[in-house]
């Protein structure tokens, strides 16, 4: 099964936590994991960022909302203990807790409403009560971004090729390929050798040498034969790195005859191109910067 929803998660946490101890996150979400038979690739589900599970998200922020209701406290960084109030809800058995059962507290409905007036619901994140707030905020950037992918492809698709090979330029320098912004221009571009449309330093000091084809394609897949073109020209320069950079795609037969050379071929399709462009700000210009704090606990310690 999926990882359940943090509401899902509230009554099973509160239950753990009905012994009157100290519990950390980490441990709590490892017996939820296994109240819920959840497998290896369900506990280890990464967010879109990446930086922790889907799981300990969740399991977090049913503690966080627990807490905000009072039936949970603190007790130092990561750490929380049940309340007089958490152990009351437990004697009351409830069949599930969620947000709809924490609204009964004045504590609760006072966190909702400093949360509402801070956000305004968006088509992303309307009726996402399964959700948390961390992966309501990662699924609208991972939305943005998927957006201006596309808008950048298509324009990329649209441009002259002189354009297009300036743009592969200014993004592998930025990837650190190449030197300088001149030495990288003065060898792409310049040697129309058979299949072969640049050469670029793979380092500042150019110990060794990348070769470099592109292809501006609007819908045309890149099949064997042209990759087959690119690797003879390689093996005639006696070449062992190369570049293939398309707007477009690669077919499945190209990619498993590249996976079968002794040379290293990468292969840049469309939609790695954007996500590259994006990444090393090329053709992308900065519009907000959202900047996510938590609490320092170690500034509040005070032993």
């Amino acid at each position: 099964m999926s990882v359940p929803d943090f509401q899902s998660f509230m009554l099973p946490v509160l239950k753990i936590m009905g012994d009157g101890e100290e519990h950390i996150v980490s441990e709590v979400a490892e017996t939820v994991a296994n109240i819920f038979n959840l497998s290896e690739a369900d506990r280890k589900e990464p967010l879109p960022s990446g930086r922790k599970t889907r799981l300990h998200d969740r399991v977090n922020w049913s503690q966080t909302y627990m807490m905000n209701a009072k039936l949970l406290e603190r007790t130092e960084r990561g750490k929380y203990r049940i309340t007089e109030r958490g152990l009351e809800v437990l004697k009351n058995n409830p069949p599930t807790i969620s947000t709809k059962f924490l609204v009964q507290y004045p504590e609760f409905v006072a966190f909702q409403n400093a949360s509402r007036q801070t956000t305004k619901p968006t088509k992303e994140t309307e009726g996402s009560e399964s959700e948390t707030p961390e992966e309501i905020l990662e699924t609208s950037y991972q939305s943005l971004r998927s957006n201006l992918a596309q808008e950048i492809l298509e324009r990329v698709k649209k441009c002259s090729p002189r354009f297009f090979e300036s743009l592969v330029v200014d993004l592998l320098v930025a990837m650190g390929y190449g030197g300088s912004r001149k030495d990288a221009g003065q060898a792409v571009g310049q040697s129309g050798d058979g299949g072969i449309d640049g050469i670029i330093k793979e380092d500042k000091l150019g110990l060794d040498a990348v070769y470099i084809q592109a292809k501006r394609w609007d819908n045309t897949t890149v099949g064997r034969p042209e990759l087959q073109k690119f690797v003879g020209s390689l093996a005639g320069r006696k070449a062992r790195k190369g570049v293939f950079i398309t707007t477009s795609q690669f077919s499945d037969e190209a990619r498993k005859y590249v996976d079968g050379l002794e040379m290293k071929i990468v292969l840049i399709d469309g939609e790695e191109l954007t996500q590259l462009m994006i990444d090393h700000g090329i053709g992308v210009t900065e519009l907000a910067t959202y900047i996510v704090k938590k609490i320092d606990s170690d500034y509040f310690g005070e032993d």
